[in-house]
């Protein structure tokens, strides 16, 4: 069965393919430079670009060849001496005044992709307008950019040193620590193989056992992606060490694979979505830190996050799916949080740039603050708002670019007026297709920006209407 070559084309962040067909020595040695100086031509006053990398197979090697190139191409480079979680590369390309972070990643996707993450200089996903302008210098481009008559320099850096000083500025970190110490307060962090391993005993000073801390390229057999049904390991730990001893608070906390999503379990076995951690890291920061500014969500956040913004005085903007929109808002406004449902969570305190430590920090402060374990803070937040939904998403491979075309074809031309069982009152097309139901439930139907795969989404009043619903759009999809 041939093989097919996918064009190199950029989706909700950055380029991914499969390793050795896709995603190439040859193609990234053409896109590094094309890239470079389309950053460039965006800061002038800067030569510099960070080169980073995670724990994906062969990844450091990839950086390596991009260093090279972009060198020969006159750039100056800082070039990571070690895996970090792209944030801190993110942040490396603010703090040093580069024109910007490349950063060989594919984050959550299988084993076998790998990505390379476009960072601005601000620290930050470029926007789609810039990387149209990549992808518009690769058609014209027929072969590598030569090499340049006065080729630049690479230097070797470490990007966790201040990126952890950085984190511990934002966060209250004694208090963190010595609840650890004590006992009071017990971490159970799952960096699920990914870039996130050691970052914890970093940001904390004490030595944290991590879950699947161990570089494995093939990630247990998983994706690296924050989702109850690759956590096994996470919940029979924490579950034990609940059985054991009913002191202290017990927290699992779950990163993605180059350390920029994030999810958590509590103390009973409870997988806690970013749909339930944005509500509560709103309620912490607006609460207990005092701070102000826009929530920004994207189409699929959970309604419980207007909601709990009406309680502090927030306004709330709603973008599309892709975290470079919330960080193109970022950028004009004045933002207090802004989240994905995929556990991509950033902060006005910081670069407009998801950051899954930053964000444990924050739930660890939000715990040690209020000395309540997160499905309190939850259940709280639904009581004061009297709003209890339950949300889940699904995903499901597409055979073929036909069978998207088929359904793209239904969902414009013949969408439904009835979803299990419920009236279709309202759909909204920003990002994929939002249908409001007559329950105050909704189902999302969209195409991934990264992968061949159609999600499902679904907020419902109860689980087992969520699953029904969500049962209901599969068969929908499968019977094109």
């Amino acid at each position: 069965m041939p093989i097919t070559i996918n064009p190199i084309k950029f989706g909700t962040d950055g380029w991914r393919g499969s390793i050795a067909a896709d995603f190439t020595m040859e193609r990234v040695a053409r896109l590094a430079p094309l890239a470079a100086q389309v950053l460039a031509d965006l800061n002038p006053n800067s030569n510099s670009l960070i080169i980073g990398y995670d724990r994906r197979f062969m990844a450091e090697d990839f950086a390596h060849l991009a260093a090279e190139v972009v060198s020969a191409a006159g750039f100056d480079v800082l070039l990571s001496k070690t895996y970090a979680p792209t944030p801190a590369f993110s942040w490396a390309a603010f703090e040093l005044n580069a024109i910007g972070a490349l950063v060989m990643t594919a984050s959550h996707n299988p084993p076998g992709y790998l990505g390379l993450k476009v960072k601005g200089s601000f620290g930050g996903s470029v926007s789609p307008e810039v990387t149209k302008k990549i992808e518009a210098r690769l058609s014209q481009e027929s072969f590598p950019q030569s090499v340049s008559k006065s080729s630049g320099s690479i230097v070797s850096f470490d990007p966790w040193p201040s990126y952890c000083q950085k984190l511990r500025s934002l966060v209250n970190i004694e208090p963190i620590s010595s609840a650890i110490a004590s006992g009071k307060l017990q971490i159970f962090p799952d960096v699920m193989h990914g870039a996130a391993a050691t970052g914890l005993s970093r940001l904390l000073g004490l030595p944290i056992i991590e879950i699947n801390g161990e570089r494995d390229p093939l990630f247990g057999g998983n994706p690296p992606e924050p989702l109850p049904r690759y956590l096994s390991k996470l919940f029979r730990t924490i579950r034990f060490a609940s059985r054991q001893s009913k002191l202290g608070i017990k927290v699992g906390l779950v990163f993605d694979g180059d350390c920029d999503r994030i999810a958590a379990v509590d103390g009973q076995g409870n997988f806690l979505s970013s749909q339930i951690l944005i509500p509560i890291l709103m309620a912490h920061l607006a609460q207990e830190r005092g701070f102000t500014g826009e929530v920004v969500k994207t189409v699929s956040g959970s309604d419980l996050i207007p909601r709990v913004a009406k309680l502090f005085d927030l306004s709330v903007f709603e973008t599309p799916i892709g975290y470079k929109y919330i960080a193109d808002r970022m950028l004009s406004s004045k933002v207090l949080i802004g989240g994905e449902e995929s556990g991509g969570i950033g902060y006005g305190t910081h670069i407009p740039e998801r950051d899954a430590l930053l964000s444990a920090l924050y739930l660890l402060e939000a715990i040690v603050t209020s000395n309540q374990n997160l499905n309190t803070l939850y259940q709280d937040l639904q009581e004061k708002t009297g709003f209890s939904f339950c949300y889940d998403r699904i995903d499901l491979p597409l055979a073929s670019m036909d069978v998207r075309a088929q359904l793209l074809d239904r969902l414009k031309n013949n969408p439904p007026g009835e979803i299990a069982g419920k009236s279709v009152v309202s759909c909204l097309s920003v990002d994929g297709y939002k249908f409001g139901l007559a329950d105050s439930s909704w189902l999302l139907i969209r195409f991934s920006g990264t992968e061949p795969v159609l999600r499902l989404y679904c907020e419902a009043p109860t689980m087992l209407e969520v699953r029904k619903t969500l049962a209901w759009a599969k068969d929908w999809a499968n019977s094109s």
